[in-house]
């Protein structure tokens, strides 16, 4: 009994590892790997990382936007909190702002928890940059050596592969600009 809760305690560990280490479950596309013999193990490895890659570009790409919004909002609300709260009541007085707006500690937090949002957001900005770099790079790596990649049959074919890329994935493998 000891033993077998030791295994699925060691096998919840290595799935909460293994999803924290590449960002997803491990899993070959059921249609990349379908693909029929005119295209080989190798060409169905990139295809695999290039769709890899989008997902986490496209993963970062919505935290990047919603911790934007986020950030914006925040700000808009603090802004109007603060008219509301600093400024209406004394607005006769810059002094009298000023010491409203220090009287109240949690003005500090606010500020701390917006400026650390921006921060995010700047942090999530250079990320997915470098996703994006990731992602593009390998896609145009792709279309380059398409001609080394299928050969002969799979020369004739590879649109089907380039259909099912961009139609299931939407990852256009016809031309390199995005």
């Amino acid at each position: 009994m000891e033993n077998s809760r030791n295994m699925l305690y060691s096998l919840a560990i290595f799935l909460i590892y293994s999803y924290y280490v590449w960002g997803s479950w491990v899993v070959v596309e059921d249609a990349i790997k379908n693909l029929e013999s005119w295209t080989d193990e190798a060409t169905k490895e990139m295809l695999q990382n290039v769709v890899k890659r989008k997902r986490k570009f496209d993963k970062y790409e919505k935290r990047h936007l919603i911790v934007v919004w986020l950030t914006v909002f925040g700000f808009i609300i603090y802004g109007i909190y603060l008219y509301i709260t600093v400024y209406q009541p004394n607005s006769y007085s810059a002094a009298e702002m000023f010491n409203a707006f220090v009287s109240n500690s949690y003005n500090g937090y606010y500020l701390f928890a917006l400026f650390g949002l921006f921060g995010y957001m700047n942090v999530l900005k250079k990320l997915l940059d470098k996703y994006e770099k990731e992602y593009h790079a390998l896609r145009c790596e792709i279309i380059d050596k398409s001609a080394d990649l299928w050969k002969g049959e799979g020369w004739e074919k590879r649109h089907l592969v380039f259909e099912l890329m961009k139609n299931k994935y939407d990852i256009n493998l016809y031309h390199e600009n995005k």
